[in-house]
């Protein structure tokens, strides 16, 4: 069993249950899934683009990548319906609590000027949302072998009903948050 999931359940759930007074074990919050994604807007002009980003998506989170398409025509952006113009993975289970582990063990660490991330991004349904700058954070990707720079979303899904809940539940999973 992954070590953040043991931490879990034996640690997180008696203390949750206690600080909100839950009746039962089940009430307490839990992590659902983990979303990353990876949005490639200049795959319009250049395939090879969107293909070195699933590669790199496959390699950080072991699992294999749905490409995401336009939902609708922005003549701006010079995207069509149906274009295809990202990638993005869900991970859950055993999957999940390993990349959560490698996040916070290995990838934020390698952040230039870490202080933590930002307590704010909560959507009011006890939901979390990352943004990542670059994906040389992550060990797996070689310097040499990135076409481009680009950045990441990775969004946190919990069972929790308000955002207190959300954030105490991924404090205590060991997410570095700003104080």
């Amino acid at each position: 069993m992954n070590r953040l999931k043991e931490k879990y359940l034996n640690d997180i759930v008696p203390s949750l249950k206690e600080k909100y007074s839950y009746k039962s074990i089940m009430q307490v919050p839990k992590l659902e899934k983990i979303v990353v994604n990876i949005g490639v807007g200049d795959a319009t002009g250049n395939s090879k683009l969107l293909d070195a980003a699933v590669n790199e998506l496959e390699q950080i989170t072991g699992a294999k990548p749905v490409i995401t398409k336009a939902r609708k025509s922005i003549a701006g952006f010079h995207v069509r319906e149906g274009q295809s113009i990202g990638c993005k993975v869900t991970l859950r289970g055993e999957e999940m609590y390993t990349f959560l582990d490698k996040l916070i063990s290995i990838g934020l660490p390698r952040v230039r000027d870490f202080r933590g991330v930002s307590p704010k991004a909560f959507d009011g349904r006890g939901n979390y949302t990352l943004g990542i700058k670059e994906q040389l954070i992550f060990s797996e990707i070689e310097y040499d072998n990135v076409l481009k720079v680009r950045g990441m979303d990775i969004v946190f899904v919990t069972t929790a009903k308000t955002n207190e809940e959300a954030y105490d539940l991924l404090e205590e999973l060991g997410i570095p948050f700003r104080k």
